[in-house]
């Protein structure tokens, strides 16, 4: 059985955060004593490892033995550890939730006003590009780079999960027909990932998580090389918690945390002050073994380290206490895997084609932005974990990917808050970065530039005071140019060029009323924003803009779409319920009354000439309204997902 364990996390976080990846070069076995019962990763189970690289300059440096590991984990939780465990003392938050409809309707708001300032023409290459959902359906951040979802198509069958139940479906005729299904043993909440006629089903382990434990993660691999009989060939868990997935070509990334380690702390009590309390703590964590603190894989009945010692990259700066790792396979082969490690804390990382870039948070304890938005939303500002970070600075992880491995290229650091993976892209070897204010920034937003100089992240440009006093809600990047969204009372839509990183340059600002919290590229003169707005009567909800982008300097938005009060854009917390069609000019999206609503819709939003035409179409009720999906097929037509069922979804205005 792996080792239980519970992850220390911040109370609360500032900002949708999806995905976090590390990775770090790795050896062929695990150092240590070896009359250890713990197993041990072997040759034979292990794919090939990375080149070891230089170290000298960086901010990082590699753990040559289990005793230095274990000390290194020892000496910073002694630090980190508190009267009450892992964490501090509770603390409580007041928030407000969204209202609520029962009914709603599109209310048109063509030629809306707006007002844009410009400072120069836009250079040819500063130009939007198309985005399209990938090869299998799924509406991701980066081509070429597939994300888990709950449905997968290669345009001949589809494969779609609700919980553990697996369904193939025939969507060659003229109707979506059932082929098979298949029960995912011991595992929850899944998603899946397709390569030709192997699915790979990550999720929960349902037969080992305890009632106190953060959930470990399962692996299932499941042939469809017969859709009517699915059968799983794979099984492997990790003992630890999975933050995220990606796919690339045939290889399967897993990123996961296996946080700090589940000890036997005490919490003060009537016979036991904070001191004792503490005391007692220290002494535990300076006890704890290696074993505490590593993660292990069970696979065909036997359980064995993931990682080795000498695997674990160890930041010389104060980046959070934990331990990330990255786990890569070949989707036919999952038995022979490589896994790389960094003793680092966090949940956010960005993808890139061959990078992924991790980023720990800041932790801002200082401005306040954005703090009461229209509707009665309230967004938090993020307290400091004793010492996990909280100076207002970001730290930076750059590590390259070839094949099923990843190679620690270089470190580095920001001043200010990284929000979310989609505040990151690289082009060109140029690590591009949003970053919000914290207690050690102005109170404003930036875009800071990064290239490699030996192990070192080091700044190459930037450009500042982006959205004084307002709040970063959305960004969208392109070969030379950001587009990114902030928000107080108006929507102030910046446009940057970055054709020159080393001198990031301002084309133009647009201010519209609401906010777009998704930005989608329909090509290289059109732009969707998807948000919250006021209605006619001052009243707010889900909001649609179309934007024409064809000189970024000079940004107009074109028109926009305001549903009743209260409701939402789903695909502002998930762009996979986001979908664009460029063969019909069609944008499908999900849209709900409010967050806790009872009814989702499909909006379906025709462009004509600078124009949207919207007609709504119900779809679903209550909690699965988060499963709906449109699916485009090769062929040109869209497979509706809801919880109860697949059908063709009509496209017909």
């Amino acid at each position: 059985m792996p080792v239980s364990r519970r992850t220390a996390r911040a109370l609360v976080t500032l900002g949708v955060v999806a995905g976090l990846g590390g990775a770090f070069i790795a050896g062929a076995a695990v150092a240590g004593d070896p009359s250890d019962p713990q197993p041990r990763v072997t040759a034979t189970t292990r794919g090939p490892q990375p080149v070891r690289v230089s170290f000298t300059g960086g901010a990082i440096e590699v753990a040559q033995s289990c005793d230095k590991l274990l000390s290194w984990y020892v000496e910073r939780g002694v630090d980190r550890v508190s009267a009450y465990g892992w964490g501090g003392p509770p603390v409580v938050f007041n928030s407000y939730d969204a209202p609520t409809v029962n009914e709603l309707g599109g209310i048109a708001d063509h030629g809306a006003q707006s007002s844009t300032t410009t400072s120069a023409r836009a250079p040819a290459a500063a130009r939007t590009t198309r985005s399209t959902n990938s090869a299998t359906g799924t509406n991701v951040q980066e081509a070429g780079v597939d994300e888990p979802d709950v449905v997968k198509t290669d345009g001949s069958i589809l494969v779609r999960v609700q919980g553990s139940e697996l369904t193939t479906y025939d969507v060659t005729g003229a109707e979506v027909r059932r082929l098979g299904s298949l029960d995912l043993p011991d595992l929850g909440d899944a998603e899946i990932l397709l390569d030709g006629d192997t699915v790979v089903a990550i999720g929960t382990d349902t037969a080992n998580a305890g009632p106190d434990d953060e959930a470990t993660t399962r692996v299932l691999t499941v042939d469809v090389s017969d859709p009517a009989d699915p059968a799983v060939t794979d099984s492997n868990v990790y003992d630890t918690t999975l933050v995220s997935a990606r796919q690339y070509g045939d290889t399967i990334r897993l990123l996961l945390s296996a946080g700090l380690p589940d000890l036997d702390f005490v919490r003060p009590a009537r016979h036991r002050g904070e001191r004792s309390a503490l005391q007692h703590n220290r002494r535990v964590v300076r006890e704890s073994t290696i074993e505490n603190w590593l993660p292990t894989i069970t696979t065909g009945g036997s359980t064995e380290q993931l990682l080795g010692c000498d695997d674990v990259a160890l930041p010389t700066d104060d980046a959070g206490l934990g331990t990330l790792a990255l786990v890569g396979f070949d989707a036919g082969t999952p038995g022979t895997w490589s896994a790389t490690g960094l003793a680092v804390d966090s949940d956010l990382a960005y993808f890139s084609q061959d990078h992924v870039y991790l980023a720990t948070p800041a932790y801002s304890s200082g401005w306040v932005t954005g703090c009461c938005l229209p509707g009665g939303f309230v967004s938090p500002v993020p307290t400091p974990t004793p010492g996990s970070g909280d100076d207002g600075t970001s730290h930076i992880y750059d590590f390259g990917l070839e094949g099923t491995t990843a190679t620690f290229l270089a470190a580095g650091d920001v001043d200010g808050q990284i929000l979310d993976r989609w505040a990151m892209d690289e082009y060109a070897g140029v690590l591009r970065v949003a970053v919000a204010p914290t207690q050690r920034t102005g109170n404003f937003n930036s875009i800071v530039t990064f290239e490699r100089d030996g192990n070192d992240l080091v700044e190459k440009g930037r450009i500042d005071r982006l959205g004084v006093n307002e709040q970063l809600r959305s960004m969208r990047w392109f070969d030379g140019l950001a587009v990114l969204v902030t928000f107080r009372q108006t929507d102030p839509l910046y446009a940057v060029d970055l054709t020159r990183p080393a001198r990031p340059r301002l084309l133009g600002r647009l201010e519209v009323p609401g906010y777009s919290e998704y930005l989608h590229p329909l090509g290289s003169l059109r732009l969707v924003g998807i948000g919250q707005g006021p209605g006619p009567r001052g009243a707010w909800g889900a909001q649609a803009g179309l934007f024409n982008v064809a000189n970024p300097a000079h940004t107009r938005r074109l028109d926009a779409i305001g549903y009743r009060p209260g409701t939402v854009a789903r695909a502002a917390t998930d762009p996979r319920q986001f979908t664009w069609l460029p063969q019909s000019r069609t944008v499908l999206t999900v849209i709900s009354s409010g967050y806790g609503g009872r009814t989702g819709w499909v909006s379906v939003l025709s462009l004509h000439h600078g124009t949207m035409t919207n007609r709504m179409v119900r779809a679903e009720y209550g909690d699965e309204i988060d499963e709906v999906r449109l699916v485009p097929e090769p062929d040109g037509r869209v497979v509706l997902l809801t919880g109860d069922g697949a059908s063709f979804f009509d496209l017909r205005t």
